[in-house]
């Protein structure tokens, strides 16, 4: 996966992939899950920051830090939507 500093959205993407702060699901790719591990998600914060930096972009911090909780939000918490219907009401 690559990363372009220049885009805040796939810079934090990213940032929380690698640091395994979300993950996707194996059977929905357009699934986005949230780990809920608080540790991995301060850790996606500094890498964010720092790849914003070393590309000598400019993000302002509470662009970033609003940036972060909207994926955040966005994610599915803990568990995949669709594995978990499919299991309840299986076809």
């Amino acid at each position: 996966m690559s990363v372009d500093a220049d885009n805040l959205q796939s810079t934090v993407r990213y940032a929380l992939l690698t640091t395994r702060a979300t993950t996707v699901c194996p059977f929905h790719p357009d699934v986005i899950i949230r780990v809920g591990d608080d540790g991995a998600e301060t850790h996606a914060y500094y890498r964010a920051r720092n790849i914003i930096k070393s590309d000598g972009t400019c993000w302002d911090h509470d662009d970033l830090m609003e940036e972060i909780a909207s994926q955040l939000v966005q994610a599915a918490d803990g568990e995949c939507p669709r594995c978990r219907q499919h299991l309840r009401h299986p076809n």
